[in-house]
């Protein structure tokens, strides 16, 4: 018997009994050996191609005179599972009255048996069914040319059968050809889908990948045009997001093993962690067992519709190959009595004993005559309970695939129905014409039961919409196919993809999202050079030139990453170098208007018993101290390097200088009130200009050594930030800077000894009290100064430096002048030589 007999068991045609009144007396059933087919005749029959079985072979090793017939094997449960899904809908629709009303349909179904040859012949058969189909025992006669054609899963052969059958306008409804090229309808004009275009889950795929930051990735594909153009989409979409395909080979079921074995050392050899696999199911389960055979475990697997949700190649992955694998699928759905149609089948144990046994043996694997053989099966009862059986047949997650088969068989029937012009009854003298036909099904738009709107595009394409499917296997050893996120190719691209990564399980049970990179990212300050002879995933860092920084780690190019850093100095422009700008010229004016104070009483007993010689020069070095500050303010030059610390350096001395000559004559003026003493003479106004003159010489002479030896100058900072240069002032000698520092605090520190000393002296107006708190102010200010300059990097050691002359300005003027000034403007009562001399009232 012809091993296509074996799928008749599973169409259930005993089932559909609904027919139109001219059949009521019932058509037969019929199957040709040398043309096998299943016809159940109705008023309007529609076309199926399945695979029933999943390859074929030749009878006979060796040609004779002409070439052998083929024999098919190797059962495919699922086919026959498709069909079922086709007779229910066509079973549905004759048992609807708003539907196709006082019209059957009928079917003529042809195994393919995998092969596209067979494919087209079955094609070619439905199209050339012109006669009527007649039977004199029965009043049944019946036109047999089909109005459409339900199939085929597979790509190759749906081309196939779409260019022969394009002439003839016959529309071809396919429920799990998938590859993009199908939706070229200059070559394939007749060709409709119910499942999306692969050009859909390839730009989905790659997006996937590029979400988990995979940029180095292996690729496995069917070599067929399923694979092939999918595989091409692929890697168009992965390039413009800046994916490299490390290797991309082809892998068929029927290849031999060396072929096989490249493939294995080809995985093996490569770096990439990630295997994007776009295989047909039949593909991924003869490649999952050489797998196994080499124990490729841990590589993330990403998979297409074709396999990611099956249920028999999770079975076969024994060595947890495929654990893990994340991948796209068809929104589930649920067809309502689906079910409970295709487990009802002992109607055929009725109709035909043959048939039934091979179906029941086939399910069971059971024998109703057990043989003699070692290999012996246990014998069939008849009586098996189909609902406890686990196998292909009965596993009903594919529900999503039989929705699309019967969504196809619905998207006819509205078509015919609005030719035929039905309301309460159908207009059956309407003579059907396959290409309005087309036309009608191109422009349906309804929704099934179970609430899913079909329809098709321009191209007969559905709306594109995947489920994100993860491989989490269960304690029991069982794979658990978890939904993790949704992908709608017709939301905006930045919505398109909705994942929830927490829920995630990755290769070898990790939390972890693995890492397929050819290199890690370049870190900032470095650039990117491609190594020779590799995609651009593949690169050396280098680093960027001096004074050139790399804020991108995208760009390959080091010209492009590389660029200038960002120059920062102390600016009159920002906050901080305008706010030390007003500061410095408030205490210039500041200054200013206490010399001018002085200078219109300078004739009074209190600024002239205060050496008034001494007090302007004074108020001069404090100005030029205010005044220096804004050296240190704007870009740096070889000018305004050389200036800022040797004109610090002198006006400070020189201010202290001034400050130490009016605390020794304080001292000396004290001495000279004692009996017999005239010191006086020893420090009168001659030696007070002296001691200034000699003690800021010392400072003049320090910076004219410094600026021999090794002058200040501008130099740019690359080490304190790494994305700006910061322009500074080097210091050139570094003892030099110091010595300058050291002596100003020397001098500091002696007139902070001088002023304590003469402290409690008994004047009525004491100014050693307010020198003494200067110098302490002053002091402390530059003992803080050191260790925040240190500790500062750029221009903030800049601000800290102007804030120590600023503030420690401040101090002296304030602490020596304003008391002064106070009792000029507010007391001038005071202001007497009486008062001076504490015999005032």
């Amino acid at each position: 018997m012809d091993p296509f007999i074996m799928g008749w068991a599973l169409l259930h045609l005993f089932l559909v009994t609904s027919f139109s009144q001219a059949e009521e007396q019932g058509c037969r059933l019929r199957g040709d050996p040398e043309n096998p087919q299943l016809l159940l005749d109705g008023d309007i029959l529609l076309g199926g191609l399945f695979s029933f079985h999943t390859s074929w072979k030749e009878r006979e090793n060796t040609y004779m005179e002409k070439p052998p017939p083929l024999q098919c094997t190797s059962l495919n449960f699922r086919e026959f599972q498709l069909a079922q899904a086709m007779l229910f809908a066509t079973e549905e629709i004759n048992n609807r009255s708003e539907l196709l009303p006082g019209i059957s349909l009928g079917y003529r179904i042809y195994d393919s048996c995998g092969s596209i040859a067979r494919s087209i012949k079955g094609a070619l058969a439905l199209v050339n069914g012109n006669e009527n189909v007649s039977d004199t025992s029965k009043a049944c006669t019946k036109p047999a040319n089909v109005q459409a054609m339900m199939g085929e899963a597979s790509s190759s052969p749906s081309m196939a059968i779409a260019t022969v059958i394009g002439p003839f306008h016959i529309p071809l409804i396919s429920h799990f050809a998938t590859c993009a090229c199908l939706s070229d309808k200059s070559k394939y004009p007749s060709f409709l889908r119910t499942i999306p275009s692969d050009y859909y889950q390839s730009r989905a795929l790659a997006h996937l990948v590029k979400h988990f930051g995979w940029t180095w990735v292996g690729a496995v594909r069917s070599n067929e045009d399923y694979g092939n153009n999918g595989m091409a989409i692929f890697t168009e979409t992965a390039q413009q997001l800046g994916i490299c395909v490390e290797y991309s080979t082809t892998f068929f079921r029927t290849d031999s093993s060396d072929k096989i074995q490249r493939l294995i050392e080809i995985i093996k050899g490569s770096t990439s962690r990630v295997v994007v696999a776009f295989l047909s199911h039949m593909d991924m389960d003869v490649l999952i067992q050489h797998l196994s055979n080499y124990n490729l475990t841990g590589y993330q697997w990403v998979g297409t519709e074709a396999w990611i949700f099956d249920s028999q190649t999770a079975s076969r992955d024994k060595n947890h190959i495929l654990d893990g694998a994340v991948g796209l699928y068809i929104p589930k759905a649920h067809v309502s009595g689906l079910r409970e149609f295709m487990f009802d089948v002992r109607p055929l144990n009725s109709s035909n004993a043959d048939l039934f046994t091979e179906f029941w043996e086939g399910l069971f694997r059971c024998k109703f005559k057990p043989s003699e053989s070692p290999e012996m099966q246990k014998e069939c009862t008849g009586h098996e309970d189909l609902t406890g059986v686990e196998n292909v047949f009965t596993d009903m997650s594919h529900m999503s695939i039989f929705n699309n088969m019967y969504k196809g068989v619905y998207a006819v029937a509205h078509a015919l129905h609005t030719v035929l012009s039905c309301n309460r009854t159908c207009d059956i003298s309407t003579k059907l014409d396959p290409l309005t036909i087309l036309r009608h099904i191109k422009n349906i738009h309804f929704k099934t039961k179970g609430g899913d709107e079909v329809y098709f595009n321009e191209n007969g394409d559905p709306a594109a919409k995947y489920e994100i499917i993860n491989w989490q296997r269960k304690e029991n050893g069982i794979v658990d196919f978890v939904t993790v996120g949704l992908y709608d190719a017709s939301l905006p691209p930045d919505k398109q993809m909705n994942l929830q990564n927490e829920s995630l399980v990755w290769a070898q049970n990790s939390k972890e999202v693995p890492v397929s990179v050819c290199n890690e990212r370049c870190p900032p300050g470095t650039c990117k050079v491609l190594q020779k002879g590799k995609p651009v995933c593949c690169y050396d860092c280098i680093k960027c030139a001096e004074g050139e920084i790399s804020n991108s780690t995208d760009s390959v190019s080091c010209r492009d990453a590389c660029v200038k850093k960002e120059a920062v100095f102390l600016s009159y422009e920002e906050v901080m170098g305008a706010l030390l700008t007003a500061a410095s010229l408030f205490g210039t004016c500041m200054t200013s208007v206490v010399a001018y104070i002085f200078v219109k009483y300078r004739n009074t007993p209190l600024v002239r018993a205060n050496n008034s010689e001494l007090s302007f020069l004074l108020l001069f070095s404090l100005k030029m101290c205010f005044l220096c500050s804004l050296t240190f303010i704007g870009q740096p030059s070889d000018w305004s390097c050389m200036l800022r610390h040797t004109s610090f350096g002198i006006a400070f001395v020189l201010c202290i200088s001034c400050v130490l000559g009016k605390t020794i004559v304080v001292l000396m003026a004290f001495k000279a009130t004692l009996p017999g003493r005239n010191v006086m003479k020893w420090f009168g106004p001659v030696q007070q200009r002296l001691s200034v003159l000699g003690f800021s010489a010392v400072q003049v002479i320090i910076c004219i050594l410094w600026l021999i030896i090794s002058p200040p100058f501008p130099s740019k900072n690359f080490k304190e930030f790494k994305d700006k240069i910061s322009l500074e002032c080097a210091l050139g000698s570094s003892v030099c800077f110091w010595a300058v520092l050291g002596y100003i605090g020397f001098l500091a520190t002696l007139c902070f000894i001088c002023a304590f000393l003469a402290r409690k002296l008994p004047d009525n107006f004491n100014k050693a009290k307010f020198i003494t708190f200067s110098m302490l102010i002053f002091c402390a200010v530059w003992i803080t100064f050191i260790p925040a300059y240190v500790s500062s990097p750029g221009k903030f050691s800049v601000a800290v430096e102007i804030f120590a002359i600023l503030a420690s300005t401040f101090g002296l003027l304030i602490c020596i002048f304003i008391p002064k000034c106070y009792v000029i403007l507010m007391k001038p009562e005071r202001n007497t030589k009486k008062s001076m001399m504490g015999k005032g009232a």
